[in-house]
C-alpha cells in the first residue's frame, strides 16, 4: 500500500492527566503515515483521486484542539478513528502523538504514543430459522450498514438449508456478508451479539432454533483462539451452507490455517461432506 506521510504537525492542545495541563495547554506534535492507493491520482495528476493531506492536517489540528483527553493514548485512538471515518480513501494509518512538554521531573526529549489502525476485511455467516427468516437477515445487514465502524461490501443470496448438528428443527435461511470494519475481532463479536439480541436471539439449545445467528468466519488473515472466539471459524470448512454463500461473494479468499480457497473447501465438502443446501 502506498503512503502519504505527515511529519511533526504542531498542535497546541489541552490533553493531560493533571488539571493544570487541561487549563494551560501545551504543544503536541503529530506524525502520521496514511496508507492509501496513490497510483491513479499520480498517473492522472488529479487531486480528486487522492487524499488531500492539507485537509487531513487541518482535520487533525481541529480534532485535537476541540477535544480534551487525559491520556495521549486516548487522544491517539480517537484521532485515528476520526481520520479513518472522515477520509474514505485512507485504508489504514500509523499515528504518533508526541508530548515534549510532559510534566516529568527528569531530563528527557519527549514521550509519545504510536498506534497503527485501519479497516479490516471480515466475512460473516448469517442464518435464521424462526419467524420471518428473510426479515431477520435483512435487519442484520441493515444494522451492520448503519454502524459507522462497519461498511457492508457484499451480501450473498439467502439460501434455504437443512439443519446441522442433529437437532430436529425447521430449515434455515443462510447467507454470507463481507464487511470492512474498524472493530477488533473481539469487539466485532460483541457487536454481533448485540445485533442478535436486538433481533430476539435466545441461546437455549446448542445448534438449536434461532431468529438470528451471526458468526465471524474470517478476519483479514487473522488466526485467533480465545475462550470466546476462534478465527477462522472452527467448523466452517465442514459446512456447505456456510461455504456455498461465501463462495458467491469471496470464492478465492484463502483459509489462513488450511491454505485452501473457499472454492476448494466447498468442492471438498460437496464431494465428501454432509449436504445441507437445498
Amino acid at each position: 500500500m502506498d503512503q502519504i506521510r505527515i511529519e511533526e504537525l504542531q498542535v497546541f492542545a489541552h490533553h493531560g492527566v493533571y488539571p493544570e495541563e487541561n487549563v494551560k495547554g501545551q504543544n503536541f506534535y503529530v506524525n502520521v503515515d496514511l496508507y492509501t492507493a496513490t497510483r491513479e491520482a499520480g498517473v492522472m495528476d488529479d487531486l480528486e483521486l487522492s487524499t488531500n493531506y492539507g485537509e487531513v492536517c487541518r482535520f487533525i489540528h481541529s480534532f485535537l484542539t476541540e477535544n480534551t483527553y487525559k491520556l495521549i493514548e486516548t487522544a491517539a485512538e480517537r484521532t485515528a478513528e476520526a481520520v479513518l471515518l472522515e477520509f474514505p480513501r485512507i485504508k489504514g494509518l500509523t499515528l504518533e502523538i508526541r508530548k515534549p512538554e510532559a510534566p516529568i521531573p527528569l531530563p528527557f526529549d519527549s514521550v509519545s504514543v504510536k498506534i497503527t489502525r485501519g479497516w479490516k476485511r471480515a466475512y460473516l455467516a448469517c442464518g435464521s430459522n424462526m419467524g420471518d427468516r428473510e426479515s431477520y437477515l435483512n435487519k442484520a445487514v441493515q444494522e451492520l450498514a448503519e454502524d459507522n465502524k462497519c461498511r457492508v461490501i457484499k451480501v450473498s443470496d439467502w439460501m434455504d438449508t437443512t439443519p446441522y448438528g442433529g437437532v430436529e428443527q425447521d430449515n434455515f435461511l443462510n447467507g454470507a456478508i463481507a464487511i470492512d470494519t474498524l472493530y477488533t475481532p473481539e469487539e466485532l463479536l460483541e457487536f454481533l451479539h448485540e445485533v442478535e439480541k436486538k433481533n430476539d436471539r435466545e441461546r437455549i439449545v446448542h445448534w438449536g432454533p434461532r431468529t438470528l445467528d451471526l458468526d465471524i468466519l474470517l478476519y483479514e488473515g487473522c488466526v485467533l483462539h480465545t475462550e470466546k472466539l476462534t478465527i477462522p471459524h472452527i467448523d466452517m470448512h465442514n459446512r456447505d451452507f456456510v461455504l456455498k454463500p461465501l463462495r458467491q461473494i469471496a470464492p478465492y479468499e484463502i483459509h489462513p490455517v488450511l491454505g485452501k480457497s473457499v472454492v476448494q473447501l466447498y468442492d471438498e465438502v460437496k464431494r465428501n461432506g454432509e449436504k445441507h443446501t437445498v
